[in-house]
């Protein structure tokens, strides 16, 4: 039998988190395999990375039938992974019923279908190994429901309480979940938001942080038993609030 390669597979890897997850799995992992659509950034990354781990590059769009299938294939021939990080999501700006529906289901079928399908996938093998972590990308946006983003807030709120039920399903089987919340980060992840009229400059400089600081919280909270991580002691005093917020409306 051939000796296990410490394996992560993370989507949404050609920027932004995705990318800053593997630069930071690198020297944990013998090998990473980097799923985007833009196959050039993959590329570079590769080249970026060649000292630090065998990076594997898979083009594919996870917001189709297909991107999935071939990436649950990769988990079954190139895994098992020990790190599964779901990180591919986008988002849209402005009020739903004045929003194209295709782009909202898009967001679900991303967010939630790709995610729990993709999780489907890697767990069994996870068990068989007796071991493996899994990040879910969510947001800080989840705590405070509000206008513009329904459908991207609700459904990265699934993302939270489906990683914590998961967690409680796993237990004792050596699986770790989390549900990553990072608030305004410097990525392009705001760039198609501001073609609909979301305004960067009205976010005080003190609530963005950079994907580098939030992956590395993500990290370093591996192993604690937090399912729920939010990344910055700013962004922990807001989620908090948030819920409280909530629980005030009962």
């Amino acid at each position: 039998m051939s000796e296990h390669k410490v394996t992560a597979l993370v989507t949404g890897a050609s920027a932004g988190l995705g990318a800053e997850f593997c630069r930071q799995l690198a020297p944990l992992c013998d090998v990473i395999i980097a799923v985007a659509r833009r196959k050039e950034k993959l590329d570079a990354l590769a080249s970026e990375l060649a000292d630090s781990a065998e990076v594997r590059c898979l083009e594919a769009d996870l917001g189709t039938v297909e991107g999935v299938a071939i990436t649950m294939e990769a988990i079954r021939q190139q895994g098992p992974v020990d790190y599964l990080v779901n990180n591919a999501g986008f988002s849209t700006f402005g009020h739903f019923d004045q929003l194209p529906i295709d782009g909202q289901r898009d967001m679900v079928n991303l967010h939630i279908d790709a995610c729990i399908t993709l999780c489907r996938a890697a767990i069994p093998f996870m068990r068989e190994l007796g071991s493996g972590r899994i990040i879910n990308v969510s947001s800080l946006g989840t705590f405070f429901p509000g206008k513009g983003m329904a459908v991207y807030g609700a459904s990265k709120a699934f993302l939270n309480y489906y990683s914590q039920a998961l967690q409680a399903e796993l237990a004792g089987s050596g699986i770790e979940v989390q549900a990553l919340c990072p608030g305004f980060t410097h990525t392009e992840f705001h760039d198609s938001m501001a073609e609909d009229g979301f305004d960067r400059s009205r976010i005080p400089d003190q609530m963005w942080m950079n994907a580098d600081a939030v992956v590395a919280a993500s990290l370093a909270a591996l192993g604690n038993g937090q399912v729920l991580v939010v990344p910055g002691d700013d962004n922990v005093d807001l989620a908090r609030a948030g819920l409280q917020r909530q629980l005030d409306d009962l």
